[in-house]
Order: C-alpha cells, then structure tokens, then sequence
C-alpha cells in the first residue's frame, strides 16, 4: 500500500530546515552589519577622533557564526533528508514529483551561506 504523506512530510521538514537555516543565516547577517552601525555612530559623536577597526567587533564575530550556523543547518538538513528519503520503499516515493529541488535549493542555499561569511569576515 502507497503512502506518498510520509514523504512529503519530509520534505515539509527539509524545508523547514531551510527557512530556519535562512533565518539564521539573515539575523547573523544583521548583527555582523551592526558593527558598521557602531562606527558611524562613533564617528558622528567624535568626528575627530582616530577611525576605529572595525573587524575587532564582537557583533562581526557573532554574525559570522550565525550565518555559518544557518548555512551548515541548510546543508545538514539536506543530507539528511536524502539519507531518509533513500530508505523509503519505491512506492512511498510520488512518480510525478521532482525530488532532487528542495534538496538542491537547500545545498545551494547553504553553499552561499558560506560564501556570505566569508564576504563578512573578509570583505569590510
């Protein structure tokens, strides 16, 4: 007997994973953003003092681990779902549907995730 909800129930995880991954990914890129915030408050209070390195914040240090943090859930998340999927009988498995997206979505997703942290630790 063909029960294809036991897969798209995994699916609907994936993509939870993946909007939880992405949420992360996007407050981490905030904070790590609000050192910049900082900088020009500082600078407005005291214009002549000497500018400030930016890169020592801890806020930079914090986004960059958030953004990594969702980027690695992305791809985590999509790993295990073809592990699972993987054990599913063929019959479980809907014929017409494409099940290779949601997981290429989540890996693309986590990839530049981690192109992200990279442009914030490197590129100030």
């Amino acid at each position: 007997m063909s029960d294809p909800r036991v897969y798209f129930a995994a699916e609907r995880t994936l993509l939870a994973w993946t909007r939880t991954g992405l949420t992360v990914m996007a407050f981490g890129f905030v904070i790590a953003r609000f050192g910049l915030f900082l900088d020009l408050l500082a600078a407005q209070r005291a214009p002549s003092a000497p500018p400030v390195a930016t890169s020592l914040h801890v806020s930079n240090v914090i986004g960059i681990a958030l953004v990594l943090l969702g980027a690695a859930s992305m791809v985590f998340a999509a790993i295990q779902h073809r592990g699972y999927v993987a054990t599913l009988p063929v019959v479980d498995l809907p014929p017409a549907h494409n099940r290779t997206f949601p997981v290429v979505l989540a890996l693309v997703l986590g990839f530049l995730g981690l192109a992200l942290s990279v442009y914030l630790a490197v590129g100030r």
